[in-house]
């Protein structure tokens, strides 16, 4: 038996975070019999989706900086009213041709503000089309608080007169919509929970480090990775560093710290198993993102968390100091990221005691996703 149409729409703007976790759920579906497609927005990352995954490309935008202001076309150039106008077209027409039962929205409308140009005629779409699909957003757990309650207000108008369903990508012993959306209250019959969404436990990886820096997608992580470079040099007692850039960092960048690198260090872009190699890791140097914590609970490692709180950000910090508080991290702030600070963080992290068992957080969030959307 065919199982339902869906079409997921994601766009990631900065990091990739977003797209990871979009194709983790979209691998979720085609493996539970679901005719998904994936309509992404963003610049292409390498591995993303994976093969097998039907996939509509939107001439990709991002944003010019971690301010998420202002769209860029994929030369940097800002995006104008007939490139704007161009996407919307082809995502309704991807719509009218996969005529889907489901549509998901990854983080609309409690985020993606700047691709409202296109997401409001395709929930009109929506509503003029018969059968009418079933209209769902996909949030991550922890929202970004933005002291805008005008905009928290109108996201539950929209959830409220559209919105079938929200899941929430998240175990709520760990942390509840309403902690990081104040209007949570009025859309509680549409919220469910899916638990976090991760793949399987890793096997540990036969590459041994004693310390891996990551920086997720790259894109606002150069500062820890200098400071980090900075720190393994002041650290030659500690051997075999492993450094991921991400793929989004700037190339000169990448090239300065490779020149730069000490001899205890290797520096590589991107790896497709960095859930074994935290595996076998010593401990995990890195930011608070979401599908990098999944990784981490996973994994089992020893952690040391630099929460990314540029620029009024918070998702990250909450999410860090909620891991701290169940003794699976230490924290170290953006601002205590001198090189001799990092180093005395990294020793005081590698001397903790490695955690044990598995997290009392749910983590199949992928296979719960695809149960919930079945029953709609």
């Amino acid at each position: 038996m065919t199982g339902p149409a869906v079409l997921f729409y994601v766009q990631h703007l900065l990091g990739i975070g977003h797209l990871a976790r979009a194709s983790r759920i979209a691998r979720a579906m085609v493996e539970g019999g679901m005719a998904v497609t994936l309509v992404t927005g963003g610049m292409p990352v390498p591995g993303f989706p994976a093969p097998g995954i039907p996939h509509v490309a939107l001439p990709p935008i991002a944003v010019a900086d971690g301010a998420f202001k202002g769209l860029v076309d994929r030369s940097g150039a800002a995006v104008d009213q007939a490139f704007l106008d161009a996407r919307r077209d082809l995502l309704l027409a991807a719509f009218r041709e996969i005529r889907p039962d489901i549509v998901m929205l990854e983080a609309f409308p409690f985020g993606r503000k700047q691709v409202r140009f296109e997401l409001l005629p395709l929930i009109d779409a929506i509503e003029a089309a018969s059968p009418r699909p079933k209209l769902v957003s996909s949030v991550r757990d922890i929202l970004q608080l933005r002291g805008r309650p005008d905009r928290d207000a109108e996201t539950a108008a929209l959830v409220r007169a559209h919105f079938s369903a929200v899941l929430v990508h998240g175990d709520p012993a760990f942390a509840r919509l309403e902690e990081t959306f104040p209007f949570a209250a009025e859309i509680a019959d549409r919220v469910q929970y899916t638990g976090l969404v991760c793949g399987p436990k890793p096997v540990p990886s036969s590459e041994r480090y004693e310390v891996i820096v990551s920086a997720g997608g790259g894109a606002v992580g150069a500062e820890m990775l200098r400071s980090a470079l900075a720190a393994a040099a002041l650290l030659p007692d500690i051997p075999d560093w492993l450094v991921i850039t991400g793929p989004n960092l700037r190339q000169d960048t990448f090239d300065a710290f490779a020149a730069g690198a000490p001899p205890n260090v290797r520096l590589e872009r991107f790896r497709t198993d960095f859930g074994s190699l935290l595996a076998a890791a010593g401990l995990s140097v890195s930011q608070a993102g979401y599908n990098t914590v999944g990784d981490i609970l996973l994994a089992g490692c020893r952690s040391l968390l630099v929460p990314y709180a540029t620029l009024g950000e918070t998702e990250q910090a909450d999410r860090a100091a909620r891991l701290e508080q169940l003794g699976r991290a230490q924290v170290i702030g953006e601002g205590q990221l001198d090189p001799a600070r990092l180093a005395a963080a990294i020793r005081s992290a590698r001397a903790m005691a490695v955690p044990q068992g598995r997290p009392a957080i749910a983590t199949n969030g992928a296979a719960r996703t695809v149960e919930i959307l079945r029953r709609l």
